[in-house]
């Protein structure tokens, strides 16, 4: 009996390894060496390789509207929720039992019960939060629910595989997307310490009908049910003037294809890129191609987030490989007056890429992620304007200030780096 316990055991806890295992490593063969560069991203076939081995392709006739912080954001999407006529289709990673949290459950329920389609896919982890009478009450009013990778025996090897995705699409017309989640760290206008400082967009035109599909292939994936026809997907006329593409990524379809985009626009920049990025922890490739880049030439700024910070690892395995970016002469700066969760990239003042992707391997390979990509001169000098002004609040790292920092700092800083892979 003894005996046949010890065996149990031993299998349980070789099965838990197994699986603990199996959500740190992808199976994935990744990118090991950095790009040539064939093109410039103002080249016609940069936008060819971008929309044929990436895809899907740039669509033209789109219009999109920045909108900053909590306020701004929060109040375009509710009054966009409060006037949905036949669906909504809503896919976050962080909502939270929060008072807005309640404004959006509110207005998604009393549409729900005016007859309007409501599906909302919330991530388990980031949702972990909420209480079930919030979800109850949705159900209750006949918004459809599903939660992404709830943890079950059928699905543990992909415990580690999130959705990190923020897309709200109103009558398969009106979409938006960015970095903002459901809490109230989002509220406000990044005055203080209290309101984060972040951006989403607000798009229509054919790009839209991109975004709900991406938005149902996770949908499909949880689910199991595809949601199809004119009420999901009308035909959508012009809208404005924007090139615009939704990209999107995961483990499961390719999880190297947000960062392939994103290495493949750095090495055809010929003369600018501004990142801004809530959590900037690159790898080696990453690295090596932004290096590469500031050596022939290309003028390079990073905005990170400073001392306020929701995870302190993150900041810390950060700064560990500035040196090499800032012997480079890669500038980087952390924003000063609040968290900074914006996730924009601007190259050459046309390509702008916005959406839930941060410059780690989190999003590069362990999470779903989708982007808007916008490719437009005028755009992209409107993002550039908003960036210097966030450049214009942050404290520029210099390499002596970052040689010169403590030992302790130093030592703590190289601890976190060995989570890198999982940050």
């Amino acid at each position: 009996m003894k005996k046949t316990m010890t065996i149990l055991i031993t299998i349980i806890l070789t099965t838990l390894v197994v699986l603990v295992g199996m959500n740190f490593f992808t199976g994935e063969k990744r990118i090991e060496k950095k790009l040539e560069q064939s093109y410039e991203i103002n080249d016609e076939q940069f936008l060819r390789s971008m929309s044929v081995l990436l895809g899907p392709p740039f669509l033209e006739g789109n219009e999109v509207k920045t909108l900053n912080n909590g306020d701004e954001i929060f109040a375009a999407m509710i009054q966009a929720i409060k006037g949905a006529e036949k669906t909504i289709t809503f896919e976050t990673f962080i909502y939270w039992n929060d008072s807005i949290g309640i404004e959006f459950a509110e207005a998604l329920s009393e549409r729900a019960r005016a007859g309007v389609k409501v599906h909302v896919l919330l991530d388990w982890l980031g949702s972990v939060k909420m209480e079930e009478k919030q979800l109850d009450q949705m159900r209750r009013a006949g918004v459809e629910i599903q939660r992404y990778h709830k943890p079950h025996w059928s699905h543990l090897p992909r415990l580690n595989n999130r959705t990190h995705r923020k897309i709200l699409v109103i009558d398969g017309k009106l979409g938006f997307t960015g970095g903002v989640g459901i809490a109230d760290q989002w509220r406000g206008d990044a005055r203080n310490p209290e309101e984060w400082r972040d951006s989403h967009f607000q798009i229509t035109g054919p790009a839209v009908a991109q975004l709900q599909a991406v938005f149902m292939d996770n949908w499909i994936k949880a689910q199991g049910r595809v949601l199809h026809g004119e009420l999901y997907f009308p035909a959508l006329k012009s809208t404005g003037q924007l090139k615009a593409q939704v990209f999107s990524s995961s483990p499961t379809g390719g999880s190297d294809s947000m960062q392939l985009m994103y290495m493949m626009s750095i090495t055809a920049a010929k003369q600018s890129i501004d990142i801004s990025s809530a959590y900037f922890v690159p790898d080696e490739l990453t690295m090596t191609t932004l290096i590469s880049a500031a050596k022939r030439g290309v003028k390079i700024r990073i905005i990170t987030p400073g001392k306020h910070i929701d995870t302190e690892t993150v900041r810390k395995a950060s700064r560990a490989d500035w040196g090499k970016l800032l012997e480079a002469g890669i500038r980087i700066a952390e924003y000063e007056p609040t968290m900074y969760h914006c996730k924009i990239f601007i190259a050459d003042n046309l390509l702008v890429s916005v959406g839930s992707t941060n410059f780690d391997n989190r999003s590069f390979r362990l999470n779903d992620e989708a982007n808007l990509n916008i490719y437009d001169s005028k755009f992209a000098s409107e993002q550039a304007e908003i960036f210097n002004e966030d450049w214009s609040h942050s404290h520029l790292i210099t390499y002596q200030e970052w040689a010169n920092r403590p030992l302790t700092d130093k030592a703590m800083e190289n601890l976190a780096a060995i989570l890198k892979t999982q940050l």
